[in-house]
């Protein structure tokens, strides 16, 4: 089996990797850089537990071959915080119960963020749409669609 060596940057890091070429996103972050926090849900696109951002839009990692990152920007949960500072979704989401058994989280996080990038004052129907693709079990979305609502707002008012 071949293996590739290349250099992709995540979380504003580049980080050299040497992995097998059918490996996806999803197993190169998790199994050689350590970046759990990127979830294995069904592995079939489905549940949206994997989402990253590559070049600032919400991809499904368990559904993308690491070899075709290379020279593009992935963040992943990891990369939300700043320190100890969460970032605004981080902190809506411990604030108002966006999360209870957390599995679907970082997903969620990663697809919410790449929202409001674009849009910063979307509507519950916009939160409710950009999130369809993430599948959660825990909460009945009521407290995801107002820890988005929350972010926005917070993120709003941080502004100069």
């Amino acid at each position: 089996m071949k293996r590739v060596r290349m250099t992709l940057r995540v979380n504003g890091e580049e980080q050299e990797v040497l992995f097998h070429s059918y490996k996806t996103l999803l197993e190169v972050l998790r199994e050689e850089l350590n970046l759990t926090g990127t979830k294995h849900g069904c592995e079939l696109g489905e549940c949206g537990a994997c989402a990253v951002l590559v070049d600032g839009a919400p991809v499904l990692s368990c559904l993308e071959l690491a070899v075709r990152c290379e020279g593009r920007e992935i963040q992943t949960v990891e990369g939300l915080a700043r320190g100890t500072e969460l970032h605004p979704l981080q902190a809506a989401f411990a604030d108002c119960g966006g999360s209870q058994c957390g599995y679907c989280t970082s997903g969620m996080l990663m697809t919410a963020k790449a929202l409001l990038d674009k849009e910063p004052s979307p509507s519950r129907e916009r939160i409710k749409e950009a999130i369809s693709g993430n599948l959660c079990r825990c909460t009945g979305y009521q407290q995801i669609w107002e820890s988005i609502e929350e972010a926005a707002r917070r993120m709003q008012e941080a502004k100069p």
